[in-house]
């Protein structure tokens, strides 16, 4: 998957500017983000600081490490299985 290259500090900075009261129309176009970006990060972290939503990215990143390893396990487990 794309890395995002929107850190987690900026992505909060942009939410609170809309919910300071910028309109999404300045918003994408002072940052270089697509609307759909922006919704996409308003409903997945709407209500998150910075500290919250780097936690979350950190986690995301370890579920996804710990589902490879499992897939790996589970075909070597599979493929012993076969063999004998």
């Amino acid at each position: 998957m794309r890395k995002s290259k929107f850190s987690s500090e900026q992505i909060a900075k942009i939410l609170k500017e809309f919910d300071q009261g910028k309109s999404v129309v300045d918003i994408t176009r002072e940052h270089g983000v697509s609307s759909a970006s922006f919704y996409k990060w308003r409903s997945k972290y709407a209500g998150m600081n910075s500290k919250e939503l780097k936690r979350l990215k950190e986690l995301e990143d370890e579920n996804r490490r710990l589902k490879q390893m499992y897939a790996t396990l589970a075909l070597d487990h599979q493929m012993a299985k076969e063999i004998y």
